[in-house]
């Protein structure tokens, strides 16, 4: 599990110039703001990416077009009326609003079908989370309009993730990044950032539409927006003053909020995946494992491996002794992984090592040796002229041999 923020943070002054969580918008007038700009490109690019996640989906029939399905506003009022009876985050109807259901209900209703689908793999873990903070339950919506619900979703600006962090703010929120592992991409962790990082947004505005803008485009472009709106705090009185992508942002939210509700209404069915996270397991890892070698014994396809363990970045599982690492697997596969797992161990340091250029950098190639009866490791490293350890290494950290097992070695090229 992540580590939970301090919610104190070291100042304000630090996260007053924090950039935003996904990137930080264009100056404008809300109302000026064509539905083809570049705000609308952000809010839209997610779910164009889902194309991506078409193994997923099976045989799926994209819905179509139909423009008919858009309602009077009259329509839309009243039932963002009634959402807002249930919602701790004020939800109203505004021209803004109207653009984005017209994107999610017209312009992308296949994507929302597969958005829609993908909320019953997220949405259970971001409910646990924002219930643990004591945060609005409503916040599960930020994701589909931040990723579209693409956990390997990465924007032009860097953000990546379920949540869209930067590197520079997932840094800032414990969440760790290195050449392998990056905790942005995993749903737990950034959802847990995500979680620290809203409720000290809503902490220094007191207010969940500031505090969403916040997230969009950095606490000090709100703060600047106030002092700018000579004391108004209302958000939609500070929307000349925000940003534009900001001042998209929010409608964009409340938007998706509708969408998820009332896609029936509009004729969209949710296209559900076919991975249930209630099949699925994960296993305890005693070494590096590569997806390869994962994929090569268990049968497990390279691209759910990719989506179900998001975090490791480059297909790797690095080997640490001071943190457990974990795989996640679907069920059915976990027996295949426990009876191949020593030769799982000793294919990841080929898959791994291979592509360096070992031979040509030690002046070594490559041989392999069939193991006889009788033979044991230190017999055969005398043999190669090589040490017990680099058998090891080469192989897995095998410490018995069976005969007819082949052994990779690196002998001296002559």
């Amino acid at each position: 599990m992540g580590v939970r923020v301090n919610l104190a943070f070291a100042c304000v002054a630090v996260f007053t110039l924090l950039p935003s969580a996904y990137g930080q918008g264009k100056g404008g007038l809300a109302g000026n703001a064509p539905v083809d700009s570049v705000v609308y490109h952000e809010i839209d690019a997610p779910l164009e990416r889902l194309s991506s996640l078409g193994f997923l989906l099976g045989d799926y029939v994209a819905v179509p077009e139909d423009s008919t399905t858009l309602r009077p506003d009259l329509v839309y009022e009243y039932r963002i009326a009634q959402l807002n009876q249930r919602s701790v985050i004020p939800l109203s109807f505004h021209p803004l609003v109207r653009k984005y259901i017209r994107i999610y209900t017209v312009e992308r209703r296949g994507q929302v079908a597969i958005m829609c689908g993908l909320s019953k793999l997220y949405f259970p873990i971001f409910e646990e989370l924002l219930d643990r903070y004591r945060l609005p339950l409503e916040l599960v919506y930020l994701a589909a309009v931040e990723s579209a619900l693409n956990p390997l979703a990465v924007s032009k600006s860097g953000a990546v993730g379920l949540w869209q962090f930067k590197l520079n703010t997932g840094k800032m929120l414990n969440l760790h990044v290195d050449n392998f592992v990056d905790d942005r991409m995993d749903p737990v962790r950034s959802t847990e950032a995500a979680c620290s990082y809203l409720e000290y947004l809503h902490r220094l505005f007191d207010d969940w539409l500031l505090a969403l803008a916040a997230y969009n485009a950095g606490p000090g472009a709100v703060q600047r927006a106030l002092l700018r709106a000579g004391g108004k705090k209302d958000f939609w009185d500070l929307l000349p003053y925000l940003p534009e992508a900001a001042q998209n942002y929010v409608p964009a939210f409340i938007a998706a909020v509708y969408v998820f509700h009332f896609a029936p209404e509009h004729g969209i069915k949710p296209q559900s995946p076919r991975i249930d996270y209630k099949l699925l397991d994960t296993v305890c890892l005693r070494d590096a494992v590569s997806f390869e070698a994962v994929s090569r014994w268990v049968g497990t396809p390279m691209e759910i491996l990719h989506f179900l363990n998001p975090r490791y970045r480059q297909g790797y599982v690095p080997f640490s002794q001071d943190t457990l690492q974990c795989l996640l697997l679907p069920r059915k596969d976990i027996p295949l992984f426990i009876e191949n797992e020593r030769r799982i161990y000793a294919q990841s340091y080929r898959v791994v090592q291979s592509p360096y250029p070992y031979a040509l950098s030690k002046g070594k190639r490559r041989v392999e040796h069939v193991v006889k009866r009788g033979e044991y490791l230190h017999k055969i490293a005398l043999q190669y002229g090589c040490t017990v350890d680099e058998l090891r290494r080469w192989n897995g950290d095998r410490v018995t041999l069976q005969p007819g097992e082949r052994l990779e070695i690196w002998v001296d090229v002559p």
